[in-house]
């Protein structure tokens, strides 16, 4: 059975709590085990929980959970570029997947609702992962 860890940013958590319940069913139609779940602050903050997950040896993989949407600013963009950044480099340094089901940046609130099953995607990614790197 594979052991995820789980990272839900709680930023936008209307959309979040959604993925997050995506997540959980996507786990068990895989028969994969959660864990552990850690709530961060919001995406931006999810790689050094990542890390966390990552280094534990009961964990085989991190799914990564978050929405980030538009705002006024380029502010979006620079916060997904640094966590899709944050999130590959502890991949590979821990030599464990940590997968991105972080929607956004560049779209609406609505247009974040419509893309909850990126939840069940980073879970399903996960688990392939851990298969392919067996």
């Amino acid at each position: 059975m594979t052991a995820l860890g789980l990272v839900v940013a709680q930023f936008n958590d209307s959309v979040t709590s959604k993925m997050q319940a995506a997540a959980e069913e996507a786990a068990a139609d895989r028969n994969a085990e959660i864990a552990e779940i850690l709530e961060v602050p919001g995406a931006y903050d999810s790689p050094l929980a990542a890390d966390r997950l990552a280094r534990r040896d009961d964990i085989d993989a991190v799914a990564v959970l978050g929405a980030i949407v538009s705002g006024d600013t380029d502010h979006d963009r620079v916060i997904a570029d640094a966590a899709a950044q944050g999130l590959t480099d502890v991949s590979r340094d821990r030599d464990t997947p940590v997968t991105f089901g972080v929607s956004g940046p560049g779209m609406s609130g609505a247009e974040a609702r419509e893309r909850v099953d990126k939840g069940a995607e980073a879970v399903n990614a996960a688990v392939d992962m851990v298969e392919v790197l067996a």
